[in-house]
């Protein structure tokens, strides 16, 4: 209790400091979502990205040197997950660790029997229990200047980490009650008609990545729906309507106001 006192009264002096102004130019010039807000979602957007900033320990690979740029655009991609809720700052993330472009992880393959062999993927980013969130600043720096292509690394990663706040990447986050039935229902049909698709190597408006697993689908489709929300809503009206009631956001609004 006394700790999380302490926290709220950290971040309510935080919040009572002016937004810094060389911020607020690279919200305007980076990060294109942000120009299409409203104006209350513009305010809570910057309450929350100052807390992240503040919060979480941030560290630069592989050379990359942290900068305010990189700290703010992934502050503010990461924020507009949280628009709708209250007293959400992403709390089981400990760290993020920035990359300047894809990374190599090691990777064991089982062949037959104990044997496995040993190599090297090539990842984006990822996303851990109570550990790193991990990501490729060239890729996030594209996602934030041209939105609408259905696609965001970091909205996908921190998709997880909301997933995760239950104890498990299972694809289901913390829901309200009145919503667990409902989210079911249409996110079992969604992901077996993702994977009756991608079995059968048709082209889908969802990433077919979204068939690996059902954490994997919750993350494909919160980047749909934050990224290009017109063409989720005509092609999945459901899972636009059930996403929408989980996250308390319309993002169709936005973008209808990019013409």
């Amino acid at each position: 209790m006394l700790f999380r006192w302490l926290k709220q009264r950290r971040r309510h002096a935080l919040l009572a400091e002016p937004f810094p102004a060389p911020w607020l130019d690279i919200l305007h010039e980076r990060v294109v979502l942000y120009r299409f807000l409203a104006e209350e979602e513009q305010t809570k957007l910057r309450d929350t990205l100052r807390v992240l900033i503040a919060e979480k320990a941030w560290e630069g690979c592989k050379g990359l040197e942290l900068t305010d740029e990189i700290r703010v655009t992934i502050s503010a991609l990461a924020s507009i997950l949280l628009l709708g809720m209250r007293d959400s700052y992403y709390d089981n993330v400990v760290t993020i660790l920035v990359y300047p472009e894809a990374f190599r992880v090691p990777e064991q393959r089982p062949l037959a029997g104990e044997v496995a062999m040993h190599g090297e993927s090539e990842h984006l980013g990822e996303a851990h229990l109570h550990g790193p969130v991990i990501l490729s600043w060239a890729d996030i720096a594209e996602d934030a200047a041209q939105p609408g292509y259905g696609q965001n690394l970091v909205f996908h990663e921190f998709a997880h980490q909301l997933d995760m706040q239950n104890g498990e990447a299972d694809g289901v986050p913390l829901l309200p009650r009145l919503l667990r039935k409902r989210w079911q229902s249409i996110m079992a049909q969604e992901y077996k008609r993702l994977c009756n698709a991608a079995d059968r190597e048709r082209r889908t408006f969802l990433d077919a990545y979204g068939a690996s697993d059902e954490a994997e689908f919750f993350a494909v489709v919160t980047e749909a729906f934050f990224d290009q929300p017109l063409e989720l809503r005509a092609r999945h009206a459901k899972l636009y309507d059930v996403l929408r009631e989980y996250y308390q956001v319309e993002p169709a609004r936005w973008f209808e106001r990019m013409g």
